[in-house]
């Protein structure tokens, strides 16, 4: 083997960057919220994950996509079933940017969404960072999967939404510094 050979593995690792999880509403768009965490978030050295729907998800990975020169890709973990047909992915998924589908066989979940057959534990497991904000029983089951592996989150929410047992941010500054804490601290 090379010299250069060798240390071709090392360079690979060097480059690989943090992948930071939003979780929120797969309804309601949250643009304010979602744009401008979007937006910068597209501006760091990291890949954005969502669960590949509508609403906030949606919104966060359109404000990522349009940041120019970003060096990061939109991930999407997706919702479907299996029938006599084959794989049937859930209907509105993915969104229009996500750039690399994850497609499982596990349905939207819910209330149900801390089950083991929710695609939510991978939404929750992948990431190095979560950035939670406002949704329903989906998000809220989310939260409470990432609370139970012990992963970092921090919330972007309104005045009037408070989830309990998070680091919670009416304003997006402070959220901007927790996630570039743990991106720096969990750098692979």
């Amino acid at each position: 083997m090379h010299q250069a050979d060798a240390t071709q593995p090392q360079q690979a690792l060097s480059s690989v960057l943090p992948i930071v999880g939003v979780m929120g509403s797969g309804s309601k768009p949250l643009n304010h919220r979602a744009t401008t965490l979007g937006k910068w978030l597209g501006t760091q050295p990291v890949h954005l994950l969502t669960g590949g729907g509508g609403g906030a998800m949606e919104s966060v990975c359109a404000a990522f996509a349009s940041v120019e020169d970003r060096q990061g890709n939109i991930i999407g973990i997706l919702p479907g079933g299996v029938n006599e047909s084959g794989y049937q992915p859930m209907h509105g998924y993915p969104n229009p940017w996500i750039e690399i589908p994850i497609r499982t066989h596990l349905p939207l979940s819910g209330a149900q969404g801390t089950d083991l057959a929710s695609r939510n534990h991978i939404n929750v497991l992948t990431p190095s960072v979560i950035v939670v904000l406002p949704g329903g029983a989906g998000t809220a089951s989310e939260v409470r999967l990432a609370l139970q592996y012990g992963k970092p989150m921090v919330a972007y929410l309104s005045s009037r939404d408070e989830i309990p047992c998070l680091p919670a941010a009416v304003y997006v500054e402070p959220v901007f510094d927790r996630v570039k804490d743990f991106v720096r601290s969990n750098i692979v």
